[in-house]
């Protein structure tokens, strides 16, 4: 069974439904709660000191510096929508400054030069165990690398993803990865049933995107397989899994990138964002954006979060 743990300025929580138990531990990192399992068991199997969970102000259950590494183009639906062939795209990773990691219901703060600020709802993997290079992980063992999951939201400024082609820059800003709100512990019986799992965001209570698990191309342990030829990752590692369709940018039609393709890139992208403009699905001030990872059973639930976006200051 799996078990949601919450992190607030106080300590570690275990959480069940309406109330949370404090963890007796001294752990302060993520990596040192994992090393202390016995303390979540007992926690678990507890309800002394437990508060309700609206009571609490939650933080990030991903602690860092951590490694925060990224999937791009990890589903069928989002591959249609970027122009790509879901059959032929090839893995690719991309990493993310640990300082863009923020709580459940932190502020998304656009930078003021950002105009067009994006969401992407994913599946948050977050490592027990180390991965060194050359490991090869199998679906029977990814239960031994992968301690749990949480939901993330890959906030992208595309203006400079694109433009400039810069990953990196344009999904590291501060804030631009709301995580939690719980880390939930999973068991093998639990890895294995990931594809059960559905992503659903909206915006100000308008569902963006709404899809399963299931469409993902590359999976967890071929992931981490893949990412270990070139990457080790350590306990609290977090790899973000890749989005499914209904994100603001979509690639243009054929015909359209055909012509593009003439353009010097300054004038491409001058049109091409010129088009954007009228896009209402990019992210305005004051928005409200919220994700929810969970199976339609409720066995496996990671919880809701709910970030606004401000100006950055």
């Amino acid at each position: 069974m799996s078990t949601n743990v919450a992190r607030t300025s106080d300590g570690w929580w275990v959480v069940g439904g309406e109330a949370a138990t404090p963890v007796a531990t001294s752990a302060t990192s993520t990596a040192e709660l994992l090393a202390d399992r016995d303390a979540v068991a007992a926690a678990a199997a507890s309800s002394k000191g437990a508060v309700p969970v609206a009571d609490l102000q939650l933080l990030s259950p991903v602690t860092t510096p951590a490694r925060v590494v990224a999937q791009m183009v990890n589903y069928r639906s989002h591959a249609h929508d970027s122009g790509f062939d879901p059959d032929s795209v090839p893995p690719t990773f991309f990493r993310k400054a640990s300082t863009s990691v923020t709580g459940p219901t932190g502020d998304i703060r656009r930078p003021d030069h950002v105009r067009f600020l994006d969401y992407e709802v994913e599946l948050g993997l977050v490592m027990g165990a180390a991965l060194p290079l050359g490991t090869e992980v199998s679906e029977d063992d990814l239960h031994e690398y992968v301690a749990g999951l949480v939901v993330t939201n890959d906030v992208s400024a595309r203006e400079i993803q694109l433009t400039r082609t810069q990953f990196y820059e344009s999904k590291s800003y501060p804030s631009f990865t709301p995580t939690g709100p719980y880390l939930t512990l999973v068991d093998r019986d639990e890895l294995r049933r990931l594809s059960s799992l559905r992503l659903r965001l909206s915006v100000n209570g308008e569902v963006r995107q709404d899809s399963s698990v299931a469409e993902m191309i590359v999976r967890p342990a071929r992931a981490l397989t893949l990412l270990a030829r070139f990457q080790q990752l350590a306990p609290c590692d977090l790899l973000l899994t890749g989005t499914p369709s209904g994100t603001a940018l979509k690639a243009p039609p054929m015909i359209v990138e055909k012509i593009g393709a003439l353009l010097p890139p300054k004038v491409k992208w001058k049109v091409f964002f010129d088009k954007q403009e009228s896009n209402p699905r990019y992210l305005r001030d004051g928005d409200v954006v919220s994700a929810r990872i969970a199976t339609p059973d409720g066995a496996i639930d990671l919880g809701s979060q709910h970030n606004q976006v401000t100006v950055a200051s």
